[in-house]
């Protein structure tokens, strides 16, 4: 038995036990199917699922769109996804001058509980104002970052806050170009965040439990936007990070952090030369490589670690640059969406024993819809999209409000599914999969049918 499921049995026992209430920003629809026989589900706790690596090992999921929709929760500002650990959905926002963590039931929208706290982030860009950091489960813990770089462990069950720092003030990192973004990372007993202090250190390891600082590593890379990855290389643990955001002269690349210690094996610069840019994509890591990307001119670069934890730069391209999507490894092959801004935005497959583009496609098509009751016709696509692997298939979800299943092989592209969910623009969040449900997050106002910045939840059981 796990500890939350003794710490909740305890509750019971003593009549403590919480129930969801009824929550008044959620609109319920349907209840979704019952799981098909033989489905395999899991919990969607850390960033990119539960592999860090955007490939989810969920079956038996539905390819007929549009899905039905569950339920919608009217959120504020922010750009984060939710976090799913059993009967548990964590979710960050903001609405007004406070932070809020809602914590909901996965298949009702019903409200376990919300924490809140202040804030007076503003974007020096005009991207909203809430927090880009997804919230992190892990047993009885929650942990959350905000825009400002305060980061909070709550009680899973309660909310009740267990530990608070305040990072960005406590290591004097002045605002970047669009806030505190990365998502910390449970590793073992540590919680590790990109910080990215001038000076250092670039990386923070700290004890999950109390908050209490355990090692600090790298003194010169900003922190950028990524998150970290952990691998196992030459069988043995590592965090991969991708830093640098805000300096000058820019500065910024790949760190491999032994996580026992802090130590960093090897520092390899990769980061635009231009000011104003950002290491946002996570690094992918496969076969004992490490996959990094950058936008601005920058394009993909491929290092092996050597058995002694030195680095080979193996290739680099400039065709296969991540503004902020992490490209998906599958059967030596990358699937990505290449490209700074919307127009230039491609769909790329490359050989990651060259380095070579196999295929690029644009998905576009044109679409028939009405805007103030004005009839138009347009040309749209997929653009900077986010892909998911999944159930043998990719998920994708693209930048203003499509839906698609798609058959991706070194091959070539082929559109399974299409549908358009919502008319919404900065649609930049990986789709979630728990237990056959999707999660997605409308971060603007759909021009469409008018409805405002949303989480939605959609059935995709077979």
């Amino acid at each position: 038995m796990t500890r939350r499921s003794l710490i909740k049995g305890a509750l019971a026992a003593s009549g403590l036990a919480q129930k969801p209430t009824a929550n008044p920003e959620v609109k319920f629809h349907t209840k979704p199917k019952a799981l098909p026989a033989g489905a395999v589900t899991h919990d969607w706790a850390p960033f990119l699922g539960p592999s860090h690596n955007g490939v989810s090992t969920e079956t038996k999921l539905s390819r007929k769109l549009p899905p039905p929709l569950v339920w919608e929760f009217s959120k504020g500002t922010g750009y984060a996804s939710p976090a799913i650990q059993g009967d548990r959905l964590v979710f960050a926002h903001r609405v007004g001058n406070q932070e809020a963590i809602e914590c909901l039931h996965p298949e009702t929208g019903e409200r376990w509980w919300r924490f809140q706290y202040g804030t007076s982030y503003q974007d020096r860009y005009g991207y909203n104002n809430g927090p880009r950091s997804s919230p992190v489960m892990d047993g009885d813990r929650v942990y959350t970052l905000g825009a400002e770089g305060v980061l909070h462990c709550l009680q899973l069950d309660t909310g009740k806050m267990t530990w608070k720092r305040e990072v960005n003030k406590e290591y004097k990192v002045p605002q970047d170009f669009f806030g505190t973004s990365g998502t910390p990372l449970v590793e073992g007993n540590l919680l590790v965040l990109i910080v990215g202090a001038p000076g250092g250190p670039t990386v923070l390891g700290l004890d999950k439990r109390t908050g209490k600082e355990v090692w600090r590593a790298g003194k010169d890379w900003g922190p950028g936007y990524a998150s970290v990855t952990p691998a196992a290389i030459h069988g043995k643990r590592r965090l991969m990070v991708f830093a640098g955001g805000d300096s000058e002269p820019p500065a910024g690349g790949l760190l491999s952090v032994d996580p026992a210690n802090g130590k960093v094996d090897f520092a390899f610069p990769w980061r635009s030369k231009s000011y104003e840019s950002v290491n946002a994509s996570c690094p992918v890591v496969f076969e004992n490589k490490v996959f990094v990307s950058a936008s601005y001119k920058t394009g993909g670069a491929l290092v092996e670690v050597q058995p002694d934890f030195s680095h080979k730069v193996v290739w680099t391209s400039p065709e296969f640059g991540m503004h902020f999507m992490t490209p998906v490894y599958k059967e030596g092959f990358l699937y990505g969406f290449d490209g700074r801004n919307e127009p230039d935005a491609s769909l790329a497959c490359m050989d990651v024993k060259t380095g070579k583009i196999v295929w690029r496609h644009v998905p576009e098509w044109m679409e028939e819809f009405s805007v103030g009751g004005q009839a138009q016709k347009r040309m749209l696509g997929t653009y900077r999209g986010s892909l998911l692997a999944v159930d043998g298939r990719f998920l994708c979800l693209g930048e203003f409000g499509h839906l698609l299943w798609m058959d991706l092989t070194p091959r070539g592209y082929k559109e399974l599914a299409r549908c358009w969910l919502f008319g919404a623009t900065q649609t930049w969040a990986l789709p979630v999969i728990s237990r056959g449900l999707l999660y997605l997050t409308q971060n603007t106002r759909d021009v469409l049918k008018g409805a405002g910045p949303r989480l939605l939840c959609y059935d995709l059981r077979g």
